[in-house]
């Protein structure tokens, strides 16, 4: 099989259409091959400001949305947005004098927007999740919360919840409070993962040792650059053509199956899209 022969999804990809290359990066990734893109919101502070109202998370999903509208234009397949609120809003909030507590209502808030425009069409899912880094037992807790919330909505509305947590290969707990909140298991997606993980679906980054392991373990997966499209850190975490390069690396390896389970059979699964059916090269 050549990579001619095969939808090329990147699950995690940022643009940014105020200061970042935008458009031009996913022109970048359908040059290399690259065909379909889920695009994340940057957090807000990148965009506009922090987040401390609707009206705010409201214009920076917009903004997302309308870039995702010029990279479906120069893409064989298209892209979707999804939208929602980056853990790490928190700690902003907490330093502005909010309260934990607060800081979750404001976040959930965010969310309850995020799930809006899932339900009215333009958005495939939400994103949400809690810090990758050491906070205090107030703020953790609160972040569960809104990660509780996230799975509330999603499980509301139909759709898949990607997550922004801390490193780790077991999150079977996670995946147990999405299922009491109505939202099957495979509609979780850990975000950053490697290639092994317990309990949701794991969306890896486009590395080759991670890869690897990814194919022996033979589940479902997603493949992912966490591009950030950031003026000032222009390759980080991964460049837009990296999945499409991984990809051909795949084929050559003769994994082709998997290249079909990350590309194809994963995203139907998790997020009901046919990456095939909406492919016109």
């Amino acid at each position: 099989m050549d990579i001619d022969e095969t939808p090329v999804l990147d699950n995690h990809l940022h643009l940014d259409p105020v200061n970042g290359r935008n458009t031009e990066a996913a022109a970048e990734f359908a040059d290399h091959g690259g065909t379909h893109l889920l695009v994340l919101n940057k957090p807000s502070w990148n965009l506009r400001e922090t987040a401390d109202d609707e009206s705010i998370f409201r214009e920076c999903f917009q903004l997302t949305v309308d870039a995702v509208a010029d990279a479906t234009d120069v893409l064989d397949g298209r892209a979707w947005p999804v939208l929602g609120v980056h853990p790490a809003l928190i700690s902003r909030l907490v330093e502005d004098g909010y309260t934990a507590e607060e800081a979750r209502d404001i976040m959930q808030a965010g969310l309850d927007v995020a799930a809006e425009f899932v339900a009215d069409g333009p958005a495939l899912a939400i994103k949400s999740g809690r810090p990758h880094y050491e906070v205090d037992d107030a703020v953790w807790e609160a972040s569960n919360a809104v990660m509780r919330h996230a799975f509330d909505l999603a499980g509301e509305v139909g759709c898949a919840v990607q997550l922004h947590t801390e490193g780790g290969e077991d999150f079977t707990e996670v995946a147990t409070w999405a299922e009491a909140e109505g939202l099957p298991p495979e509609q979780v997606v850990k975000h950053y993962s490697g290639g092994r993980l317990a309990g949701p679906i794991k969306s890896v980054l486009a590395d080759k040792d991670e890869l690897e392991v990814a194919v022996e373990e033979a589940d479902p997966f997603l493949m992912e650059t966490d591009y950030i499209d950031d003026p000032d850190r222009p390759g980080a975490v991964l460049g837009p053509k990296t999945v499409p390069r991984r990809v051909r690396w795949m084929l050559e390896e003769g994994w082709e199956e998997a290249v079909r389970t990350a590309h194809v059979e994963t995203p139907a699964r998790v997020y009901g899209i046919d990456t095939e059916a909406t492919l016109d090269r």
